[in-house]
């Protein structure tokens, strides 16, 4: 039924100006207005992600983007030159490093947040 959609990803932010300015700015998307005050990402290759005006928004426990890069370790500095605050977690069989990167199995990830607070990554491509 749906195999040939062109499915898309949408979440909330309750500050979307300030959400536009960050996608644009900090992380170099391409971002357009949509309607009803709907923000637009475009990213190269899919559908745009849409992020949606809430007033009463909380953000998502989970990761909700996640960005394959080649050397997360680059992407992680060059973020963090940008200003951007990375996560830290230290839980059982769950670390991130000094550099907020986990390297527990899987692809090298880290994650950061939007100014909704929602919770993004980049993330090693394999």
């Amino acid at each position: 039924m749906f195999k040939d959609v062109k499915a898309f990803s949408g979440y909330s932010a309750n500050n979307t100006p300030a959400v536009k300015k960050f996608y644009t700015d900090v992380l170099g998307l391409e971002v357009k207005d949509g309607i009803e005050g709907i923000l637009e990402l475009y990213i190269a290759g899919s559908t745009p992600v849409i992020i949606y005006p809430k007033d009463n928004h909380e953000p998502a426990t989970f990761t909700v983007l996640n960005f394959p890069v080649p050397d997360v370790e680059k992407a992680v500095a060059d973020l963090k030159g940008r200003g951007v605050s990375f996560e830290s977690y230290n839980l059982p069989n769950f670390k991130t490093d000094d550099d907020n990167i986990f390297r527990g199995g899987g692809p090298l990830i880290a994650w950061f947040k939007d100014p909704a607070g929602n919770i993004l990554s980049v993330l090693q491509e394999e």
